[in-house]
């Protein structure tokens, strides 16, 4: 069989009763806070990550190219395999999969964040603080009513602060720029496009985010609108079809649940909580032999900046992973899709920590689940991409390559 172009393992990969569990912590990475004597990972109180370190291969992980800050969508494909500079998806189209919009290939779809505006239409909070779902929903009802003559147009909420926008229509394009300058201080751009059919979509655009503001001047939060992510329905080369693998996701968050969907994951419905999703985990532990296990609170206190919020989230995803072990999965991954140290608040381009725990790893009775140590690793600085043949690696599910 000649060599897949894109994906080599796909071209050695075996099926067999082996369980690979692949656990995100999403923004797991963080920065030494000159304050706090370390970074997160550092700080918080984590022995049973550290115990399961003393018998891991351990390392830090790359999510695109050294210098790149990656998305959450971005950073969740190479940890799945695929090639994020190669398989482009927007946040949209997975925002609008995660809540089960049926997208035709001709919608564009946005993620939408409801932000607060002073009285110059400078942007103080880009996600208004984090406004309850209850309010964003009737404000995207109210948002619905916006019309446009040649665009149909569509307003879902997702959670919290978030919503999606798509828009139906003949001669539109998602080759236009966000609104959302993604910094403080500033109003949100006006999106521009280079073709015909792009500069029609952005004009559309631009319409809505001035009805929006109209729409939403009574408001003391949610006073506006910044969208991203524009893009269409992508295809992807299945994840099940590459790996030999029968794949189920369990994600509480719905942008992370279209991407697990996009490449054919089953999608196992679960609650809101981390807890409901570990239940949801074991109830059907014995149906499928890869899952993907994702936990959010780590990115949320990064983002917002309070590193004391995400030392609890480390700390409270550690006091919940030994019913996580009690599973016994053969190959258990700890990653993060990128790193959000509470120091920049937000994503950043520094490697992720790595731990790797099958019967084929040898770790170190001086080992500890943190940025430092896993510098050091035995796995070492790898590409995102590399994680999964490794995992199927030490699943004995890769062929030998070569005579």
């Amino acid at each position: 069989m000649p060599p897949h172009p894109v994906f080599p393992i796909a071209n050695l990969a075996r099926s067999n009763e082996t369980t690979i569990l692949m656990v995100v912590l999403d923004g797991l990475g963080g920065l030494y806070h000159p304050e706090k004597g370390g970074s997160e990972l550092e700080i918080a109180n984590t022995p049973n990550l550290d115990r399961l370190a003393k018998s891991s291969s351990l390392g830090l992980s790359e999510p695109v190219a050294p210098g790149i800050t990656p998305g959450s969508g971005p950073g969740h494909l190479a940890l799945f395999g695929y090639d994020p500079l190669e398989h482009e998806i927007g946040r949209g189209v997975l925002e609008a999969l995660g809540i089960g919009v049926n997208l035709k290939p001709t919608d564009i779809a946005a993620r939408g964040n409801f932000c607060t505006l002073d009285q110059n239409g400078a942007i103080t909070d880009r996600r208004a603080g984090r406004i309850d779902s209850a309010i964003a929903a009737d404000l995207c009802a109210k948002l619905s009513t916006i019309k446009l003559p040649d665009i149909d147009i569509a307003i879902h909420h997702v959670k919290d602060h978030r919503f999606v926008l798509i828009l139906s229509g003949e001669g539109i394009s998602p080759d236009i720029n966000e609104t959302d300058p993604q910094t403080l201080g500033l109003p949100p751009s006006q999106s521009h496009g280079a073709s015909i059919q792009a500069s029609n979509t952005a004009k559309a655009v631009n319409h809505i985010s001035t009805q929006a503001q109209d729409m939403l001047i009574d408001q003391p939060q949610a006073n506006g609108i910044l969208l991203r992510g524009f893009s269409s329905l992508p295809t992807l080369p299945k994840f099940q079809d590459i790996t030999q693998l029968k794949p189920a996701a369990v994600a509480a968050y719905p942008m992370y649940k279209g991407l697990a969907q996009l490449i054919g994951m089953t999608i196992l419905p679960t609650g809101t909580t981390f807890e409901e999703e570990i239940e949801t985990l074991t109830r059907h532990y014995a149906d499928y032999d890869f899952f993907f296990l994702h936990y959010k609170a780590t990115d949320t206190a990064g983002e917002d900046g309070d590193f004391d919020a995400k030392v609890a989230a480390l700390e409270d995803f550690d006091r919940q992973l030994p019913y996580i072990l009690q599973l016994g999965a053969d190959v258990t991954i700890i990653a993060g899709d990128h790193s959000t140290p509470a120091l920049l608040a937000g994503h950043s381009w520094h490697p992720v920590p790595l731990m790797l725990n099958s019967r084929w790893t040898h770790g170190s009775e001086n080992a500890v689940f943190s940025e430092a140590y896993c510098s050091t690793g035995s796995i070492g600085k790898i590409p995102a991409t590399s994680i999964m043949p490794l995992a199927l690696a030490h699943g004995n599910k890769l062929n030998k390559f070569g005579p």
